[in-house]
């Protein structure tokens, strides 16, 4: 056992300071982010300053009785996450030297307890001449020490992939479900952030291709993003049973991964490793890495060890710098950030014409395009369409290419089969893509099928619980079952994430709308469109709520509005279409509806589930309307 220090817990060492008995290290007064056994390791070192600690000595102060694996791994990953919050080198050590076969020995003058932390030694064993019958135990116990050794060595060799089997015992963790926390950028270039977070989110959707294993989408994720909260916390917040964490660091032509896999209960390291490659490898790289946590947590790999449904292929460098830069600003799912990925996209497609995710990843800007009202279906599917189908052609198994596609097929074509044939390709390809989720739950809802919505939009909040776009999916779902109340409930508690989110505010309007609560209505709307800049969705739905409400002259005046700007931008006819029902117009409301037939907007789709619509029902001429978009199954 260690003997505490009797004086302050705090040792100093240059502009560091490490509280002994709380592991918490910082400098400048700025916290710095070390996990539980880097900082033990530390506190060992930093308390025998000059010393050489052997890594025996470490293993009984800080692994104790754990497993000789972990100890071994934990140890050398321990080493690499000191270096780091220190910024040291290896090479030419500032605070922490290797001795190669002994151990380490840390060299900067240390301030602080005056007694440094002891290991205490075993306590001698007398020598006595044993007894025949203990000889005989003595010989048997022999026996067994020899071959505990044999077993740890063919351990540490990992002779015939042995330490897997052995890390694989019936008493590890049982884990179903983890979440890739955003990896740290130890480039000290803020214009590597790019970087970094693609590859989290190209190592995310690699863990998600395996069927038995739910993966936090990125959405989620991304939300902790150099956050110093305690793992645990993080782990329960988003519902999951492991954690992985690491580093990425890029030099000129060359990358390194640094990554650790925590069960969440404990906090205990499971396994830990570094990798370095080449950018020309880096997809080889990330296949590396997803197989070896995959091993760890004891799911299935294919008998050659890949992935399923990856298989790295040397990629150009400047392509799949331009693709992470995509990723990026897709992330931020805003029309200026969208329209920033299609430039990327495509000079990543440019730069490498058989780079099949690229063409997936223009697939879904022009879907969400669309979705957000940012272009006209016209301009919008055709392109996605011809994406999707070209990523397809290089890479069957992409479930993003597959969604893209069955999307198209739905909201362009109107072909329902079709696209629940796409949706449900995409989820068996890979289950914990979110997306494929909640569109499919979208267009489920859409043709009455409620039950199968519900159970695929929570599927889809499972795997990126802090979603602000599914949280309000989850409420139209609601909302267009007539459920108001609980609708209200989800509308609610995805602002209480973020309350800027205008999509929620306008949603959570239209509710309120049905329920006759319409100043409330009103209030949403404006806070929406104000959001929003004058989004003309938004001020569509302020101008249902003032001529649900009695408001003529302004939802007249937003309708003069929308006019100009239609002259600019894309302004949908069917939002033009449902002021006119508010203002108790049937015919206009009916002529725009047929607009928005001819201009093939999937909001036609909505018009016998949307509660706007309900009093034009009985219309014939809406039925006509109906009958031509045709009936499900």
């Amino acid at each position: 056992m260690a003997t505490q220090p009797s004086s302050s817990p705090v040792v100093r060492f240059a502009d560091f300071e490490l509280d002994l008995r709380t592991g918490e290290l910082s400098r400048d007064g700025i916290s710095l982010k070390l996990q539980r056994q880097p900082a033990k390791v530390l506190a060992v070192l930093v308390s025998r300053p000059g010393e050489i600690v052997t890594r025996q000595d470490l293993a009984r102060q800080v692994w104790g009785s754990e497993t000789f694996v972990d100890f071994e791994q934990g140890l050398n990953f321990a080493i690499r996450q000191i270096r780091s919050a220190l910024e040291d080198d290896a090479e030419h050590p500032r605070f922490l030297e290797t001795l190669p076969k002994r151990g380490y020995r840390f060299t900067a003058p240390v301030s602080g307890p005056s007694r440094p932390l002891e290991i205490e030694s075993p306590a001698p064993v007398p020598l006595t001449v044993p007894h025949p019958r203990r000889l005989a135990l003595g010989l048997g116990l022999a026996f067994l020490s020899a071959a505990a050794i044999v077993i740890a060595l063919t351990l540490a060799l990992d002779w015939g992939h042995l330490r897997q089997r052995f890390w694989r015992a019936p008493g590890n963790p049982r884990i179903e479900s983890m979440a890739v926390l955003p990896l740290h950028n130890l480039s000290h270039d803020p214009q590597q952030e790019y970087f970094s977070d693609g590859m989290t989110d190209e190592l995310i959707t690699d863990l998600a291709k395996f069927g038995t294993l739910r993966v936090i989408s990125h959405t989620s994720v991304e939300r902790y993003k150099d956050t110093k909260r305690p793992l645990p916390e993080i782990a329960r917040e988003l519902g999951v049973d492991a954690v992985v964490e690491g580093t990425v660091t890029r030099s000129g032509d060359r990358v390194r991964i640094t990554a650790q896999l925590i069960e969440a209960r404990s906090d205990r390291h499971l396994w830990a490793e570094s990798y370095e490659r080449d950018l020309r490898d880096v997809l080889a790289l990330q296949g590396e890495v997803s197989r070896d946590i995959a091993n760890e947590i004891q799911i299935r790999v294919t008998a050659d060890g890949k992935i399923p449904g990856l298989i790295p292929r040397p990629v150009n460098p400047e392509a799949h710098e331009a693709y992470l830069k995509g990723r990026y600003f897709w992330n931020k799912r805003s029309a200026e950030g969208v329209r920033k990925a299609i430039e990327y996209f495509e000079q990543a497609t440019r730069l490498d014409p058989n780079y099949a995710v690229a063409y997936a990843g223009l697939a879904e800007c022009y879907v969400v395009l669309n979705g957000h009202r940012f272009l006209p279906p016209t301009q919008a599917y055709p392109k996605a369409r011809a994406a999707a189908l070209k990523a397809l052609e290089l890479d069957e198994r992409l479930a993003e290419a597959h969604t893209s596609l069955g999307s198209f097929k739905w909201e362009y074509e109107w072909d329902r089969s079709g696209a629940e044939k796409e949706f449900r390709r995409a989820i068996e390809l890979n289950p914990s893509y979110a997306t494929a989720h909640q569109w499919y739950a979208e267009e489920l809802a859409a043709i009455g099928r409620k039950d199968e919505a519900l159970a695929e939009i929570r599927r889809a909040r499972e795997l990126d619980p802090l979603s602000l776009p599914i949280g309000v999916v989850t409420g139209w779902i609601l909302y267009v079952e007539r459920d108001y109340d609980q609708a209200i409930d989800r509308y609610q508690k995805t602002l209480e994430m973020d309350s800027s989110f205008a999509l929620a505010h306008v949603y959570l309007g239209r509710a309120y709308a049905q329920k006759e609560s319409l100043g409330k209505a009103i209030s949403e709307c404006q806070t929406a469109t104000r959001l929003s800049e004058n989004n003309p969705f938004y001020m569509a739905w302020l101008g249902y709520a003032y001529a649900r409400a009695g408001k003529r002259s302004e939802a007249l005046h937003v309708l003069h509005q929308l006019e100009m700007l239609s002259q600019q931008k894309y302004v949908a006819s069917h939002d033009i279409a449902a002021i006119y029902a508010g203002l108790g117009d049937p015919s206009k409301a009916i002529s725009w509806l047929n607009k928005a037939y001819d201009e093939r907007s999937y909001a036609v789709l909505l018009l016998e589930v949307e509660p706007e619509f309900d009093s034009l029902h009985s219309d014939a001429r809406f039925q006509d309307l109906v009958h031509r978009i045709g009936r499900p199954q």
